[in-house]
């Protein structure tokens, strides 16, 4: 056993604990308190770190580590392709992805890990496209949820790539764990994503699914035409899965399958009406929002105020290296209270990418706070002065450092 002591714990359960500590054995917490109780019950080492706070290890609920390269990638191939749409955007990114190798994905895949866990990512809700690199996962602390994605029009082609998913699962590696991502409304048909939904829920497996990220998916399920039918689907030869006219918005269309419900989690929400809202809060579905990716590709901003107001459960991802600066959850977290000046104080921040992070991915009985039970998965954090003050939120989010991190308990990053 270990205890790990700060002067300010941070449990994202209740108020913060002035001298607080966390006891952990085994890798699991089995108390948080004030020092002074731990060392009266337990009789174990105790590492102090005054003037820092103790917090619990952020929840990157949304990116795609695979891509960390692709800055690189894009300029090594030279590609002459500016991005001035959305689908513009995402056949640059097939371009870049065709002309690659396992070696390349997987350094870029371990690199994405090891970048997230030095800067206080304990765990993420990382899809992956291509399964033959779930070994890369193991064996690196950081841990979370690999959601496998689908992608597919023909049915015929579509039920056997399910098949090869579901067998891959078995070789998700500890201590992560599996889920399933039918991408899009525009990339899978309502046939496959009725046999992914059911097979998850056949295992037990939770969803995630990109939702109403832009203006071209919104126009393409209301009118059929747009940049998706007159671009994408030629590009990838889908041309004969165009499909007439729904005059519905993309959550209204996944809701007249009858698959939502809280074991999915939607990512974006950029275009959601008043009605969509409704839908989503009815369902009981977390919403993971990406700002900064939305802001890059110049998609819109999610109606924060509308899920707020619907008591939506929010988290936050960073998305990939492919629309965004860094994987760095803190900058998320700022960038979020900047594009949504008075929606958002520094607490609520802070409560999205570890306590709402952890439950969109499914991941709650596990990380989010520090409370017995739960992995000894923790950060801490030394102010940028001589002390935190009276606003230790905004404090911990604008001015400190991650100083260490720990995952089952384990020293990830030695405190420095």
């Amino acid at each position: 056993m270990q205890i790990i002591a700060a002067s300010h714990l941070l449990t994202m359960a209740g108020d913060p604990v002035e001298a607080g500590a966390v006891a952990i054995e085994d890798g699991i917490i089995v108390a948080c308190g004030p020092l002074a109780n731990l060392r009266r019950e337990f009789s174990a080492p105790v590492s102090e770190y005054p003037g820092c706070a103790l917090m619990p290890g952020l929840v990157n609920a949304h990116t795609h580590l695979e891509l960390t390269h692709f800055p690189a990638w894009l300029h090594r191939k030279d590609l002459k392709y500016s991005p001035r749409t959305y689908v513009d955007w995402i056949i640059q990114v097939i371009k870049i992805k065709r002309g690659l190798q396992r070696h390349e994905l997987s350094a870029s895949l371990g690199e994405g890990l090891e970048i997230s866990l030095q800067a206080g990512t304990t765990m993420v809700g990382d899809i992956l496209s291509d399964r033959s690199l779930l070994s890369c996962y193991g064996g690196r602390g950081i841990g979370g949820r690999v959601y496998l994605e689908l992608i597919g029009q023909n049915h015929s082609m579509t039920r056997a790539l399910l098949a090869e998913v579901l067998e891959a699962i078995a070789s998700v590696p500890e201590p992560f764990q599996a889920g399933l991502a039918p991408h899009s409304p525009f990339t899978v048909n309502e046939h496959f994503l009725r046999d992914i939904t059911a097979a998850a829920r056949q295992r037990g497996l939770p969803l995630a699914m990109h939702l109403a990220e832009s203006r071209e998916e919104s126009t393409f399920f209301q009118t059929g035409g747009g940049k998706i039918a007159s671009e994408l689907y030629p590009f990838v030869q889908w041309d004969e899965y165009i499909t007439p006219p729904r005059k519905q918005s993309p959550m209204e269309w996944f809701d007249s399958t009858g698959l939502p419900g809280d074991d999915f989690h939607a990512v974006h929400c950029v275009q959601l009406t008043p009605s969509d809202v409704q839908i989503v809060k009815s369902s009981g579905m977390s919403v993971v929002l990406c700002p900064r990716s939305n802001d890059r590709l110049d998609v819109g901003r999610a109606p924060v105020h509308l899920l707020r107001s619907g008591n939506i459960p929010l988290a936050l991802g960073t998305d990939s290296l492919a629309s965004n600066d860094s994987l760095s959850m803190w900058d998320e977290m700022r960038a979020l209270l900047k594009l949504h000046p008075g929606e958002f104080t520094p607490g609520e921040a802070l409560a999205m990418a570890t306590v709402g992070g952890a439950r969109a991915i499914g991941r709650s009985g596990d990380a989010g706070t520090l409370e017995p039970g739960k992995r000894g998965d923790l950060l801490l954090v030394q102010p940028a002065g001589p002390a935190f003050g009276a606003d230790l939120h905004g404090e911990i989010l604008y001015g400190s450092r991650v100083k260490g991190v720990w995952v089952g308990g384990r020293e990830a990053v030695r405190p420095s």
